[in-house]
């Protein structure tokens, strides 16, 4: 059975190779329309944010592209321990893919960009480590379907959810139909997605299509943050491994589950992370995990 999140390659991959990587992504930042930054003071926390101001982060060919290599960098990052993905734009989170564009092109080019962001939004679902995504304003259609595929999701006050997909003729296509009745189960999905309706943040809650809701006068980017200096304080491989058997052992049975989990375990065992953990038991002190 085959594991994703701890590859010969990502343990090869050097912090000189990913710092490199950094600094072709911080270059030209004004052209850019994901901005990738280490979050300062911060344990391997990396922050990936949108910033298409006049599209209101559309989902476009370039913007589709610094996606993929973002999640292309950070899959062989060792030093990342949790992503945020957030918006520079007041008020949106992602408005969706960008139909003025989309009309451009022709029914091949069409399938092959949505092939192409289905691809991007399932590399963001497989990075080894924990994802969050930070909603303060609009996500709607692909961009609902942005947020679905980050492991959690912090909603603030202007946050605002809907997949109006089936209203234009179409329907959601980068993982939308699959993820959101996963998540909220199969009737509530299926009401979103065939009325289009908007969810407010409060609704979105407690319908658990978001695992923290942010009231007015709360920033949802310092909460988000909190939550992954929480998770950066566990052990990187440990935090990998889990992920990876919850990810991969929730599309089966019970049975193949606990193998999965077996297999997951299995590659902690050996790692120096486990033996510290031991020790700062014993000590009555806080574990330094290294993420050997």
């Amino acid at each position: 059975m085959r594991l994703l999140g701890l590859s010969a390659a990502l343990k090869a991959q050097t912090a000189h190779s990913w710092g490199l990587a950094m600094r072709q992504h911080c270059s030209s930042l004004s052209n850019r329309e994901l901005q990738v930054s280490l979050v300062q003071g911060s344990e391997g926390i990396f922050d990936l944010s949108l910033k298409r101001p006049k599209a209101k982060n559309a989902l476009g060919r370039q913007l589709l592209d610094e996606l993929l290599q973002a999640t292309h960098d950070l899959m062989h990052s060792t030093e990342a321990r949790c992503v945020l993905l957030s918006s520079k734009v007041e008020g949106v989170f992602c408005a969706g893919a960008d139909l003025k564009e989309r009309a451009k092109m022709s029914q091949t080019e069409t399938a092959v960009f949505v092939s192409k962001l289905r691809a991007a939004f399932l590399a963001l679902e497989n990075l080894p480590m924990p994802t969050i995504a930070v909603v303060d304003g609009l996500a709607l259609g692909g961009g609902m379907e942005l947020a679905l595929s980050c492991d959690l999701r912090v909603a603030g006050s202007q946050a605002a959810f809907a997949m109006p997909e089936t209203c234009l003729g179409i329907i959601p296509g980068a993982g939308g139909t699959q993820r959101l009745p996963r998540l909220i189960g199969l009737p509530k999905a299926k009401e979103l997605i065939f009325t289009g309706r908007r969810v407010q943040f409060e609704e979105a809650h407690s319908m658990r299509l978001v695992e923290h809701a942010v009231h007015p006068g709360q920033s949802a980017h310092d909460h988000a943050l909190s939550l992954a200096q929480d998770i950066a304080k566990g052990a990187p491989i440990a935090q990998r491994m889990a992920k990876t058997a919850m990810q991969q052992g929730s599309g089966v049975s019970l049975q193949a589950g606990m193998q999965i989990e077996q297999l997951c375990y299995a590659q902690v065992i050996p790692t120096e992370d486990r033996l510290e953990g031991l020790r700062a038991f014993a000590e009555k002190r806080a574990p330094k995990f290294t993420g050997r």
